[in-house]
């Protein structure tokens, strides 16, 4: 077995430990808010399934709302957000921001055609406006879902799935993830279907990226991996600094 194996099989014999830290924090800061609970974004992955269990773990199903935000979304993707309710008792409710990507869009392009990486991140920043208009009303926190591998190379929008008021899951890489996703009864076709933010149709995020979450995992947990790889995280890690920092000011 070699180191990364051994990291992985690490995680997954202090799980319960884990599972406890993540709950308590959760629930610690939901209660220091004077919050009533948490809304969580579902995108039928398994960021947002985890995220959404642990919630519920922590806080109670009664004091958890998911949100399905479909903008032309795969149907894929909301079979499985539909699995994931009745495989950890989430209660979810559909806000198609379809229709406000298409206004807003429209308006945009007055001033320039617009290609699909804006419009993606469009998509993303209607999402969490609508999370965070939600957990206003209900007096509730919102939950981001970004995973410490989407982090650390920057794989998420500023403004999107980069702003919350909480995360659970930042300090997991996305094979540790996936062992977490196994322990909390996450439904099998979510845990194994190919990452996609669901940006735009046939988006993968490996494609994206350019290498696979085994090499940046790998990378990450143990320091190893191809020469050029790392050179190509690394890349990303810097030009992406921005993201992880509070908005500057003089």
């Amino acid at each position: 077995m070699d180191i990364f194996q051994q990291k992985l099989e690490a995680y997954l014999e202090n799980i319960e430990e884990d599972v406890k830290k993540r709950t308590d924090f959760i629930r610690e800061y939901i209660e220091s808010a004077h919050a009533k609970g948490a809304v969580v974004g579902i995108s039928g992955g398994i960021d947002s399934a985890v995220s959404a269990a642990l919630c519920i773990k922590a806080l109670g199903k009664e004091n958890v709302l998911g949100i399905w935000m479909p903008a032309y979304s795969s149907p894929v993707h909301e079979k499985d957000a539909k699995a994931l309710v009745e495989a950890i008792n989430l209660k979810l409710v559909t806000v198609d921001v379809g229709p406000a990507f298409d206004a807003i869009t429209k308006e945009m392009e007055k001033i320039e055609k617009l290609n699909d990486l804006v419009k993606g991140n469009t998509k993303a920043r209607l999402r969490m406006t609508t999370l965070y208009g939600i957990a206003g009303q209900l007096g509730y926190l919102v939950s981001d879902t970004c995973n410490y591998s989407e982090i650390y190379v920057g794989y998420m929008t500023k403004g999107g799935d980069g702003l919350a008021d909480f995360n659970p899951v930042s300090s997991l890489t996305k094979h540790q993830i996936r062992i977490l996703a196994e322990y909390l009864g996450i439904p099998k076709q979510i845990i194994t279907k190919a990452p996609s933010a669901d940006l735009w149709a046939g988006q993968t995020d490996e494609q994206e990226m350019g290498f696979t979450y085994e090499d940046l995992d790998r990378y990450l947990l143990t320091g190893k991996g191809k020469p050029e790889v790392i050179e190509e995280i690394e890349r990303l890690h810097r030009n992406s600094e921005h993201k992880r920092l509070l908005m500057p000011g003089i």
